[in-house]
């Protein structure tokens, strides 16, 4: 009797990817007033690089930085943080992916009002149970010049301290990639220069991955490549970016497609 044939191989998976989404679909309302916030995207985010996303107001950024981040949930389409699925995990799951995986940034800082900055760092950590490495932490605190400022608490902190602290706190548990929305929105051009310098040194010389969405080309330039969204969808890609570039990218037209009506 003949042998059985070999199973085919698995498709390989982009061992270089620390996220990935595939044909990743979000989609609000019903009815006629339906829209798909994410129509069919699919886009990888290697390892080790810095990736900014850009577009106009309604383009889907924050949605795409939501649904990869876990904090928000697709339509339809897959999302992966390394080799784990999101779409396939239930909601213990992701919080611990969330937890042991994920930095995120946000615009507002989030900081804990009543809580010093040293607190605000390890608060993920310490509600997980777990003790940061001292020489990592050591490391993240003094890259971001806060060791002044530790007892410290929000409100006797800059807006730029604030948001250092944020990224101290994003960094500390080593996750598999970095979430940033519009993390100098609200900063001035020399806190904004300071924390932008961090991420981008954070990827040269700690190896972390970066997703920023921004709408500032200043911002966009500390990056190793531009993902240009437009209606949902990604229509444009620039690596090496500069300000000027990048400016002149978001001055040309948009390809004209419209928000996806979802019968």
């Amino acid at each position: 009797m003949s042998p059985a044939p070999a199973p085919a191989p698995a498709p390989a998976r982009p061992a270089a990817a620390a996220a990935r989404t595939i044909d990743l679909r979000k989609v609000y309302g019903s009815g006629d007033t339906t829209l798909a916030a994410l129509d069919g995207v699919s886009v990888e985010f290697g390892r080790g690089q810095f990736t900014a996303i850009m577009g106009p107001s309604g383009c889907g950024k924050s949605t795409l930085l939501h649904c990869l981040a876990a904090l928000d949930d697709a339509t339809s389409g897959q999302v992966f943080i390394g080799d784990a699925e999101l779409t396939t995990l239930n909601d213990k799951q992701l919080t611990l992916i969330r937890r042991d995986r994920i930095g995120f940034v946000f615009q507002a800082y989030n900081l804990v009002p009543t809580l010093t900055a040293m607190e605000n760092i390890t608060l993920p950590m310490d509600i997980a149970g777990r003790k940061p490495d001292p020489q990592w932490l050591n490391t993240v605190i003094g890259t971001l010049g806060l060791a002044d400022r530790l007892d410290h608490k929000p409100s006797q902190l800059s807006g730029g301290q604030q948001q250092r602290v944020a990224c101290a706190r994003a960094l500390t548990s080593r996750p598999d990639i970095i979430f940033a929305d519009e993390p100098t929105g609200n900063l001035d051009s020399t806190a904004s220069a300071e924390v932008l310098a961090f991420l981008r040194r954070s990827v040269r010389e700690f190896g972390q991955t970066v997703v920023m969405v921004t709408h500032d080309p200043a911002a966009a330039a500390y990056a190793d490549r531009v993902l240009f969204l437009a209606d949902g969808r990604i229509v444009d890609e620039m690596t090496d970016p500069t300000a000027a570039r990048v400016l002149d990218r978001m001055k040309s037209p948009a390809p004209t497609r419209g928000h996806a009506r979802v019968s």
